[in-house]
């Protein structure tokens, strides 16, 4: 993929977690104003579409799984897709701002626009998890729920990497003062 469709996270984890943001100018089907790699399905567009853009999403990318995707709401549930809780590609899509996993080969995913998407992995890199932390959820503890979970599966905080996708990205930025609109609406993945 080109420049112009990801931003890849610079951040200490190792080698086997990888994690980026991907951009709505990448090489999607979706229409005007939500130009071409939309994957948001709950702003507006297409949802055949989002559904079309979706299924690009894990040959475009590389990625081992096609990514576990949560409905976002603003809040502090963090969801464990482990073993009991993966389900098949017709399982709900859980409600929850941030999810954690320690299966390898899952791909999480978090949308955000004006949110931030912060990403964590413990020092061994065999547990991720993504977080959904907009003003709401970090006022609500979203990120200190995401680390007690991960705290619960036997990683600590202080074995614990975290990265802020868009602002390591760009150093520390105001999302209104993103470069290119484009950089502003995007889906965070980690992959174990």
């Amino acid at each position: 993929m080109g420049v112009g469709s990801q931003l890849v996270a610079d951040w200490p984890a190792p080698s086997n977690v990888r994690a980026f943001t991907t951009l709505r100018g990448g090489p999607g089907v979706s229409l005007a104003p939500f130009d071409r790699f939309n994957l948001g399905a709950s702003c507006g567009d297409d949802p055949a579409h989002v559904r079309q853009n979706r299924e690009r999403l894990p040959g475009e990318f590389a990625l081992p799984a096609a990514p576990r995707w949560l409905h976002q709401v603003h809040g502090t549930h963090v969801h464990d897709f482990n073993p009991a809780h993966v389900g098949g590609a017709s399982a709900p899509t859980p409600t929850a701002d941030a999810a954690i996993t320690a299966l390898p080969n899952t791909v999480l995913a978090v949308l955000t626009a004006d949110c931030l998407p912060v990403l964590f992995c413990n020092e061994a890199g065999t547990e991720i998890a993504a977080a959904h932390a907009g003003w709401r959820g970090l006022a609500g503890g979203i990120l200190e729920a995401t680390v007690q979970a991960m705290n619960t599966r036997g990683a600590t905080l202080s074995e614990g990497i975290a990265n802020n996708a868009i602002l390591m990205a760009h150093g520390v930025l105001e999302i209104d003062e993103l470069p290119d609109d484009d950089l502003k609406i995007g889906t965070t993945l980690a992959l174990l």
